[in-house]
């Protein structure tokens, strides 16, 4: 019976839908180059063109016209059970049946005003017509479907080949006479095809069911479907009509469209992207008012209010109603492993004020179904912002044997913070509310019985046009089905109102949410990712200086360049860009977009620093780092104090180099790496006996799958290191430093290493040039340390991660890749070692358990570059840049210290006087000085007020006192308050004038606003 009623459903009912039929006549132009608007787009000579022609060479745009008058004899007909008839225009522009939704050709359709229509997509091919005639323009996007290649290289993703073959065929263009009730039967026969399907075969519901469909298939007249199908549906409709059980789960049905902001295609095409998915929806919520549809991604209704005002106002106006609702509320869904702090901050900043300014709402759900694993600072940053719930389906993607143990549950993160948080168990954010999917849902979900209720989030995505009709009439028919989970229609915050007072004591997952997949995101595209680690600083100093220049020196403040400049970051942090899992083009636009907003930033900077040092010939260096450096006070300027260090003495023996400043002592061998490096302060050997530090390892890298998105952990089983020299020579400082430099070629590719030790110092800094012309490969640089420890710290946002060293069980083994910040720990009682880096995310931290029974160490690696072929063939190609630096002795502190001077060096320039600190930080505790308290932004107010907003945190996991002083002379402040993220007070302080003594807890974030005098902003815009 069921694959009667399949093939019955196939090739019979929904083919009979269609009644008649007429050909439209259609015309066409073809654009090469980039999108244009309607009217230049469509002001010129279309010629005429057929179903079966060619079109499209990849990423061009080809307009169709298409045009035609109704049969005058449709007008009298009408339909099963008598009912109206409608019209439509089917257009199928080359749509691939097999082929996923939003991976191939698109269209938009327009009236001849100019009137967006809808979008037509795979599997929503009809555009409703009004009266007897038609004519529509239809702007068809040849997007190649960069997916076809089975993930294998294409270099489709390079860009626009317009002088390259069609890639896609006009197969229809029609007017169509469609039955509605033709329609209803192929959906009531949908529905229970997938319970029959789905149903124990002991379960006498599915013998009812059966015994339903074949009664319906005797029923129907297979030649004359339209005139039996009111009869097939009779024998029906009790099944239909059985209620599901009181105690059947539940599910909050939002429909939804996710779309990336760049992947397979470019930014450029998202706008288009969400035009067709967007004008789809608002078509559709007119047939199902019930219809609740969730979008996030502020940056998406940016390009949309810019590009199509009228569909914005459309969406405007659908969120009035409660239709449409602006979810998530960040600038786009961002990677979370990899952006800074203050970067995620402003992901929420600039997402919930664009959504509070253009919609009048507040989100206070966190959605970010599909990135790559979430940070255990994001409670916390997510709890300031305002937010109280979260929502992910990634972890679904997770190793089977590690499955994640709950799917509703408080999600606690490392400073204590917690947020209500759930995992839809149908696993997946493009259901199509099938009896499959849905009955997945209810025996996958992980928290029954004490809870009962989960989300569902359905609808194509990626250009595939969001929810359809056929998923809304399956919603309706399962509303209330025996068999079925009862379906309502939600939104997200009615969803986890319902599901927090149904299970408040869920139980609690502490530290980051790790994904264990898609590891190799933290090394693909380097480029990309030392784009957005500069961006990310250069903004810090930007700011930074401009508020200080402003306050002193009343110079404007750039509120829209810097507004402008984090947008464009913020977009680039999206979690196929930042992560490296995007096609050429997307990554050779971010490159370039970071090369401008470096420009830019730089020229904000110099403009703010030209006025701070002022006329004058005294040596200056500003810090915008934390903590002092060289005698320059933290956020000030100084004369930078005169090296009084013992210099580098250089012993040369042979091919081997011997630096020894009196701190550490390091012997270079003959390979150019520190087969030794002594401490002596403390009388240690920092290299693991047998091994050196630095060594540069290549691994052949060929994941099972997901080229640029996974490291499998069988890379580990090929490594080569690279010790082979063309050159090695010592170079020395001004400063009093010295430098081994060497030269290595390998493969296709040569590496410069540069190991300099400075005078005086306690560290070994590391330059590494890589001219990288590999394939499949992941080249690693090593420091095996005499360390034993069971756990490494992992700088993350405002604060840090301790993950295990071993693989004691299949938790820990899975962590073989993880994402460290700006530096990496690991130490034992009263002695530790930290690594550094000024661009690198990728790390692998793990004991050493040598072969000959000698004491175990830890090895810390750093993951300096890949190779992955898809979706990017050349990913990687051509010259990169790497600084890290060896910290001996670190404590944690020290450790946050090399991270920001790394990452923030100083500025030397020449001026009149040394720049006081607008803001200082000291202890009040026992620790003094090593209070642990970072000051990791210093701006003015978003609402443009002149007000100061300074936020900082607690950086080494303990309790702590300190004292906040500012310049109140300068900053004529009348006092201060805490605030949220959005700079809205949670907390007024008293007497806080000249500055304030806070108590923190371990990792607690701090934002202070120090309100100055009325009408400063007049005097400051």
């Amino acid at each position: 019976m069921i694959d009667r009623t399949r093939r019955v459903l196939t090739e019979r009912v929904w083919p009979a839908a269609e009644v008649a039929t007429a050909p439209l006549t259609v015309t066409a132009r073809s654009l090469p180059g980039e999108p244009e608007p309607f009217d230049r787009a469509t002001d010129g000579e279309f010629a005429p063109t057929r179903v079966g022609d060619p079109w499209g060479p990849a990423w061009t745009t080809t307009w169709f016209r298409v045009r035609g008058e109704a049969p005058a004899n449709w007008a009298d007909r009408v339909g099963a059970e008598g009912g109206v008839l409608r019209t439509v225009a089917a257009l199928d522009i080359g749509f691939d049946a097999d082929a996923g939704p939003g991976f191939q050709c698109e269209g938009l359709v327009f009236d001849t005003d100019g009137q967006i229509l809808k979008g037509i997509h795979p599997r929503n091919k009809a555009v409703a017509v009004r009266g007897p005639s038609v004519d529509l323009f239809v702007e068809a996007a040849a997007n190649p479907d960069v997916a076809a290649a089975a993930f294998r290289p294409t270099h489709l993703g390079d860009g626009i080949a317009p002088d390259g073959p069609p890639l896609y065929t006009l197969k229809r263009a029609d007017l169509a006479l469609v039955d509605p009730g033709v329609e209803a039967l192929a959906y009531d026969l949908d529905v229970l095809l997938g319970w029959a399907e789905r149903l124990p075969a002991d379960r006498p519901r599915r013998g009812r069911v059966l015994t339903a469909l074949a009664g319906a298939l005797d029923a129907l007249d297979l030649d004359d479907v339209a005139g039996t199908a009111a009869a097939a549906r009779a024998e029906l409709a009790d099944v239909l009509a059985q209620g599901a059980e009181p105690s059947a789960h539940r599910v909050a049905a939002v429909g939804h469209a996710h779309i990336d902001s760049a992947w397979l295609w470019p930014t450029r095409e998202t706008v288009r992207k969400c035009t067709r998915t967007f004008s789809n929806v608002i078509a559709l919520m007119d047939d199902y008012p019930e219809l609740r549809f969730a979008c996030s991604q502020a940056q998406q209704y940016a390009w949309i209010e810019q590009s199509q005002p009228d569909l914005f106002a459309s969406i405007t106006k659908a969120v009035d109603r409660g239709a449409w609702i602006p979810a998530g509320g960040m600038w786009v869904e961002s990677d979370t492993n990899m952006p800074g702090g203050e970067a995620l901050v402003r992901q929420f900043v600039h997402g919930k004020r664009y959504f509070a300014e253009r919609f009048g709402v507040e989100p206070e759900e966190v959605w970010l179904p599909d990135s790559f694993g979430y940070t255990a600072a994001l409670p916390q940053i997510a709890k300031l912002a305002g937010y109280r719930w979260f929502v992910t389906q990634k972890l679904s993607w997770g190793a089977p044997n590690n499955k994640f143990p709950h799917h509703t549950f408080w999600w606690q993160g490392i400073d204590g913070t917690r947020l209500f948080s759930h995992l839809p168990p149908v696993d997946t954010y493009l259901s199509e509310l099938s009896a499959a999917e849905l009955d997945h849902a209810v025996t996958n979900f992980a928290d029954h019985p004490a809870a009962s209720t989960s989300l569902v989030p359905f609808g194509h995505g990626d250009g595939g046009g969001g929810p359809t009709a056929l998923m809304m009439e399956r919603a309706r028919r399962q509303a209330d089905l025996e068999g079925s989970p009862r379906i309502e229609h939600a939104t997200p915050e009615e969803f986890f109102r319902t599901a927090e007072a149904e299970y408040p004591d869920a139980p609690t997952w502490v530290g980051e949410l790790y994904l264990e997949a898609h590891r190799g995101t933290y090394t693909s595209q380097a480029a990309t990712k030392r784009g957005n680690r500069r961006s990310e600083h250069l903004l810090r100093e930007a700011e930074l200086w401009s508020a200080v220049a402003t306050v002193r020196y009343g110079v404007p403040y750039p509120y829209e360049a810097l507004d402008r400049i984090w947008k464009t970051v913020l977009l680039h942090q999206f979690h196929d860009i930042l992560p490296g899992s995007s096609i050429a083009w997307v990554h050779r636009e971010a490159v370039a977009a970071y090369e401008e907003v470096r420009q830019e930033l730089e020229g904000i900077v110099g403009a703010a620093l030209d006025v701070l040092a002022g006329e004058g010939s005294t040596p200056l260096a500003f810090n915008a780092a934390p903590t002092t450096a060289s005698g320059v006070p933290a956020l000030g300027a100084a004369s930078p104090a005169a090296a009084a260090a013992q210099a580098v003495a250089v012993t040369q023996d042979g091919g081997a180099v011997v630096l020894d400043n009196g701190v550490l002592r390091v012997a270079i061998d003959a390979h150019g790496v520190a087969s030794s490096v002594v401490d002596l302060r403390h009388g240690r050997e920092l290299v693991l006996p047998g091994r050196r530090l630095g060594e540069l390892v290549l691994h052949q890298d060929l994941p099972n799958a997901f080229d640029a998105w996974d490291l499998d952990e069988h890379y580990r089983g090929s490594g080569r290191v690279l010790d082979d020299l063309d050159e090695l020579r010592v170079e020395r400082d001004d400063d009093g430093g010295a430098t081994v430099v060497v030269t290595r070629t390998f493969g296709r590719s040569t590496a410069t290493q540069r190991t300099t030790l400075r005078a005086g110092a306690a560290t070994l800094d590391y330059e590494t040039e890589v001219d990288w012309h590999e394939a499949e490969r992941i080249l690693k640089v090593a420091f095996p340390v005499d360390v034993r420890t069971d756990a490494a710290a992992s700088e993350i946002q405002f604060g840090h991660v301790v993950r295990p060293t071993h693989s004691n069980t299949t938790w820990d083994a899975a962590k073989f890749e993880t994402c460290a910040h700006r530096w990496v720990h690991v130490g034992e009682p009263g002695f530790g070692v930290a690594v550094a880096n000024d661009a690198t995310y990728g790390h692998d931290i793990h004991r050493v358990e040598p072969d000959d029974g000698a004491r175990p160490g830890t090895e810390v690696r750093l993951s300096l570059l890949r190779a992955p072929r898809y979706p990017d063939p050349e990913a990687d190609q051509g010259t990169h840049r790497f600084a890290y630096q060896l910290v001996s002795g670190a404590e944690i502190g020290d450790a946050v210290d090399a991270g920001y001077r790394l990452n923030l060096p100083l500025r030397e320039r020449a001026g009149a006087a040394p720049v006081a600190p607008l803001v200082t930080v000291s202890g009040l505790g026992p620790a003094g000085d090593r209070h642990g308290v970072v000051v990791e932004s210093v701006k003015l107010a978003e609402d443009r007020s002149g007000d100061l907003v300074v936020r900082l945190y607690e950086s080494l996991g303990a309790r702590t006192r300190a004292r906040v002083a500012w310049d109140h002379e300068s900053l004529g402040a009348t006092g201060a308050t805490v605030v949220d993220l959005l700079e809205r007070e949670l907390e007024p302080l008293a007497d806080a004038r000249t500055g304030t003594e806070l108590e923190l807890r371990p990792f607690q974030i701090v934002t202070l606003r120090i309100h100055r005098s009325p009408g400063l902003e007049e005097e400051i815009g």
